[in-house]
């Protein structure tokens, strides 16, 4: 039986997530506006920010530690544009230096999620800053504002806007709201919020809508994901 866990990490806004997978059973990881930086069985690779479910299927025993970067952080932490590893798994050495990406798989090794941690703490004290427009729209975008009240504050044009977007998450505006509306609407559903309310409360046209919008996104129903 698969063990996830998940607890706050020493960079505000990432996660500290395992995985173990006892029965090498497949599962979907589903698209969140998130760049990881992850070591599995020995090896370090960043996931990028995904536009659809990602499919894995690991053999028995995999072990998984993982750094989620709250969306438009990664980029800055991990010193490449989001937009360069959409809907890819990268191995860390083809990203960094060989030496760098050494060091750290070594360090990881040891214990690789408090290596992942504190690699990440260290690192964001001497990073430059990130980009603070994507994070803004993305904080709108999360609290379900729509996409027009989260945007035009912003005073760019459209191709800018753009730009900046893919660089910070791989993809533009339009599209992480989609995501992130997908991922407001599977936390009311999975709080036992009924489906008609979820649709409504997530921003929807209607059931529907959030029917077609899920299968989408994940190529699957919404009670499939439920269940799992």
């Amino acid at each position: 039986m698969s063990a996830y866990r998940e607890t706050a990490a020493l960079v505000p806004g990432a996660t500290l997530w395992t995985r173990t997978d006892g029965g090498g059973s497949p599962y979907r990881v589903l698209p969140d506006g998130c760049m990881d930086l992850v070591w599995h069985d020995g090896s370090l690779f960043v996931a990028g920010p995904d536009t659809t479910a990602y499919a894995v299927a690991d053999r028995p025993g995999s072990n998984y530690a993982g750094l989620r970067f709250a969306p438009g952080v990664g980029p800055a932490l991990l010193g490449l544009p989001a937009r360069e590893v959409r809907d890819q798994r990268v191995p860390l050495d083809d990203l960094w230096p060989a030496g760098q990406a050494r060091r750290l798989a070594t360090r990881a090794d040891a214990g690789p999620a408090a290596a992942l941690d504190a690699w990440a703490a260290s690192r964001a004290r001497t990073a430059a800053p990130a980009d603070p427009l994507p994070a803004a729209v993305a904080a709108a975008l999360s609290a379900g504002h729509p996409l027009a009240a989260a945007t035009e504050p912003c005073g760019l044009g459209e191709r800018q806007l753009r730009r900046r977007c893919e660089a910070a998450f791989g993809y533009g505006p339009r599209t992480l709201a989609r995501i992130l509306r997908l991922q407001r609407a599977l936390a009311l559903a999975r709080a036992g919020t009924p489906l008609a309310r979820v649709a409504a409360d997530a921003g929807y046209a209607d059931q529907p809508h959030l029917s077609r919008e899920v299968r989408a996104l994940t190529g699957v129903t919404l009670g499939d994901l439920l269940r799992t």
